[in-house]
Formats: C-alpha cells, sequence, structure tokens
C-alpha cells in the first residue's frame, strides 16, 4: 500500500542504482562488440516459447455474452483490433533472427510479459530480458558470448556499485561480494544434460528424502534444486548444462546428430539457479518444417519465419 514510498527505502534505491548500471553495462558490451541494437514489438502473434503462457491483448467487450463467435463457438477474433488474436510478447528471439539474417549481430534489450501464475521470486510477470541473435554462430561461440556478456556486466557494477553492492553483502545476502568476484575471476564450467542427470541420479541415490524432485531421468526438466546442487555443490562455479532433450525444447532449436538432443543451453548460477537460456537456432528448412508439426504450430503463422530459412 505505500509501494510509491518504497525507492526512499536502502534496498530499493540500491536496487534501483544497480540496475541503471547493468543496463548501461548491457549496451556497452554488445556496442564495442559492433551489435545493432533491436527493439522489437511489444505486441505479437507469435507464441516463441510455444508455451502459450501468454497475456492476451484485446478490444473485445469483457463481457462473455458479448463476445463475437464463428460459427462452431469460438471467440471471433477476426472482430478484434487487429483482425487475428495478438498477446504481449514472451520473446523478442523471432524478430531479432529477422534482424540478424540482413543486418548481422543484433540484440534486443526491453520489457518480456509472461502469464505464468507463479509465487516464487524467480518469475516474474513482467520482466527486462537481452537477447542477442548472431548470425553464423554455433554453440560453442553461443556460450562464450554468454560468459563473457555475464563477467562483463558484473565487472562493471564491482567497479561502479561498490558501496550498493557492500549493502547488499552486509545486510540481503551473506557472501554476495564474493560469489560475484569469483563470476569474474573463474571460467564457468560446462557440462552436458546427460551427464548432468547421471551426476544428479549418483547424488540423490545416496539421500532421495534429501530432495523434493528425486527422479531425474533423461527427459525430466531439470528442476531448481538440481540446478543449483550442480552450480553451488558439484561445480562450485557458474555452470553451462548443454544438449538438451529435444522434446523438452523450442522447437526453432537446432537438432543434434543424436536425434535425442538440441544444440541448446542454460547458464546455472550458484544463489539463483538458471539466469540465461540459449541455443543454435534449426537452419534446415524441412527439419524445422517437421518440428512445427511437432510441436502443433500452424505453417500459415511462422511463413516468414520459414522464408528466413529459404532466403538465408
Amino acid at each position: 500500500s505505500l509501494a510509491h514510498l518504497l525507492p526512499r527505502t536502502n534496498t530499493i534505491a540500491a536496487v534501483a542504482r544497480v540496475r541503471s548500471v547493468l543496463a548501461f553495462a548491457t549496451h556497452e558490451y554488445f556496442q564495442q562488440l559492433g551489435f545493432h541494437y533491436l527493439q522489437s514489438p511489444l505486441i505479437t502473434a507469435s507464441d516463441t516459447e510455444g508455451a502459450g503462457e501468454m497475456f492476451r491483448v484485446t478490444t473485445l467487450p469483457s463481457d462473455v455474452a458479448a463476445l463475437p463467435k464463428t460459427k462452431d463457438g469460438q471467440i471471433d477474433f477476426s472482430e478484434d483490433f487487429f483482425g487475428k488474436a495478438a498477446y504481449l510478447t514472451v520473446s523478442g528471439q523471432l524478430s531479432g533472427e529477422v534482424y540478424a539474417c540482413a543486418l548481422g549481430d543484433i540484440y534486443t534489450f526491453g520489457p518480456t510479459f509472461r502469464a505464468e501464475n507463479s509465487q516464487t521470486t524467480r518469475h516474474l510477470a513482467e520482466f527486462h530480458m537481452i537477447e542477442p541473435e548472431i548470425a553464423f554462430c554455433d554453440l560453442d561461440q553461443n556460450m562464450d558470448n554468454a560468459e563473457g556478456f555475464v563477467k562483463f556486466v558484473v565487472q562493471r557494477a564491482l567497479e561502479k556499485c561498490g558501496d550498493d553492492l557492500s549493502f547488499f553483502n552486509q545486510f540481503i545476502d551473506k557472501g554476495l561480494l564474493e560469489r560475484l568476484n569469483k563470476v569474474v575471476d573463474e571460467p564457468f564450467a560446462r557440462v552436458s544434460y546427460s551427464e548432468a542427470v547421471a551426476l544428479l541420479q549418483e547424488e540423490i541415490a545416496k539421500d532421495p528424502s534429501k530432495w523434493q524432485f528425486p527422479d531425474v531421468e533423461f527427459g525430466t526438466d531439470l528442476q531448481t534444486e538440481h540446478e543449483r546442487w550442480l552450480a553451488e555443490t558439484k561445480f562450485g562455479t557458474a555452470t553451462f548444462v548443454y544438449d538438451y532433450p529435444r522434446d523438452i525444447k523450442a522447437f526453432y532449436m537446432r537438432d543434434n546428430t543424436d536425434g535425442k538432443t538440441v544444440a541448446a543451453m542454460d547458464l546455472l548460477v550458484p544463489g539463483v539457479g538458471e539466469l540465461i537460456g540459449g541455443s543454435q537456432r534449426e537452419e534446415r528448412l524441412d527439419v524445422l518444417k517437421a518440428k512445427m508439426k511437432d510441436f502443433d504450430l500452424q505453417e500459415e503463422d511462422y511463413w516468414w519465419y520459414l522464408d528466413l530459412r529459404k532466403y538465408g
């Protein structure tokens, strides 16, 4: 009820100052590498993640009885503002790929929306997301770029926000400064998803009662406790997990030669869990069409995306 006064508190004021430095450092990092900044649309008809967790944008009546209907009783979105269903974006990735094919390396940095009814500290309905798109880049180069970015912005925060970070370290999160310096000074670990599952199975078998989600096998979507164990206990540093199962990742991720995994990675950070997700894109048109069918996505909704594969 006193949200308008929160910025005057030590904690929120410090958070705002650190966010300002991190935002500037984000642009600084990508600009010095020659990336172009892209402001991607916030209103879209595309579900980039394929998960359906999107906020709908509509000017149709809120009264259900007054909604226009099609012959089969469905809501008639042709009567809506855009003539079709529209949503707040979950990602600027697809627009980013369009411009990467034209300009070369680009990045987006702006608001993103997820209709996930989650009460955790790790999921927000609205947040800012950074999404680089790099032409002619494989998964190893993707991980190199992600590691370079994180180290750069953390270093900038340590240089410019010393007082605020010391405040957090003393009153909010003991050991924060040590972890941040470790991010800058040490190389990130890398482990395949299959190897990570084997490590987790071995550890969980020692005492399954310690785990909220003890059942881990190939195809399991790793939970926060799994991710944090890998980053905090097993490797003790920021850790990339790569080559995830095909069935639990998005349609646009490139299939690996084993037919079971895709060239995708997540960056897991001690004290947080997953911080970054990324992938090498599927460039083969026939494979991409087959995957869209598997994900129940209509080609007519993504005809322009398929054109990117046709024309390169």
